[in-house]
């Protein structure tokens, strides 16, 4: 999967990385640079930027001296902080609990990526959400099922690591009306937490979450690809959030039936 930039909007750019799993499959991965209504500009997420990648971001912030601020929004995405950090040293530096813990030498500000207080610092741009009734940070590393959404209401994008998952498949798989879809992540039934109560609190999270962004016209998933207005000849991102939803109904049961 080759890095490539998608302007999505005139103040939001997604930038499509290479991530390659047991070093064979390349699922992709992403970061988005958003233009502030101040004129200056954060990075959702972090990559390795190639130089062709990094110098088109530079044309766009004045050779990064107009990135105000990288914000780290999935806990178990920490493979290129290092590297972001050292491209652009004078963006404040945000991350979650675990990029503290894993990278205890960077200069974190002390707001984390989960924090109200720092949801509210941003809160002329952007909402954000955290998912209920799962665990943030798994003790299971392989469950990523957990983030930090982020919606850009200015171009009405949703940018999200994991938590819901785009599957674009192939032109012929389409021309045999197999289409694409949106799902949340296949880790959802370990993600919940093991208590009675928590399947009603994750339903009523994804609702109103889907209510509150149902203006939502683009989809930047972590993996696979975009779904962008432009390009979607099926549903409305409303409506594939809300069919994502009903097809979590056979994990909320079982674990209903478990835990209460």
């Amino acid at each position: 999967m080759s890095e490539h930039i998608i302007e999505v909007a005139d103040d939001f750019w997604n930038i499509r990385g290479s991530y390659k799993v047991a070093g064979l499959l390349d699922v992709g991965t992403q970061a988005s640079l958003v233009r502030l209504a101040s004129g200056r500009f954060v990075l959702l997420d972090t990559y390795s930027f190639s130089r062709e990648v990094a110098g088109q971001i530079g044309e766009l912030t004045d050779h990064g001296r107009d990135i105000e601020a990288i914000i780290n929004l999935h806990p178990f995405h920490t493979m290129h902080v290092q590297n972001a950090h050292e491209r652009y040293p004078d963006a404040i530096l945000y991350g979650t609990a675990r990029h503290h813990t894993r990278f205890p030498r960077l200069p974190w500000a002390k707001l984390k990526s989960e924090d109200t207080a720092l949801h509210a610092k941003f809160a002329d741009d952007f909402e954000f959400s955290i998912p209920r009734g799962v665990d943030f940070i798994s003790d299971d590393e392989n469950v990523h099922f957990s983030s930090v959404l982020a919606y850009h209401p200015s171009s009405k994008t949703i940018h999200v690591d994991d938590t819901f998952s785009y599957l674009a498949l192939p032109g012929v798989m389409r021309m045999l009306g197999l289409g694409d879809s949106v799902s949340f992540h296949l880790t959802l039934s370990r993600a919940l937490e093991k208590r009675a109560g928590a399947t009603q609190d994750f339903e009523d999270w994804a609702r109103a979450l889907i209510k509150q962004w149902r203006k939502a016209e683009n989809l930047c998933a972590a993996h696979t690809s975009a779904l962008l207005e432009a390009e979607n000849t099926g549903k409305s991102i409303h409506d594939r959030l809300l069919l994502a939803l009903e097809k979590t109904r056979p994990t909320l049961e079982a674990h209903e039936r478990k835990y209460g």
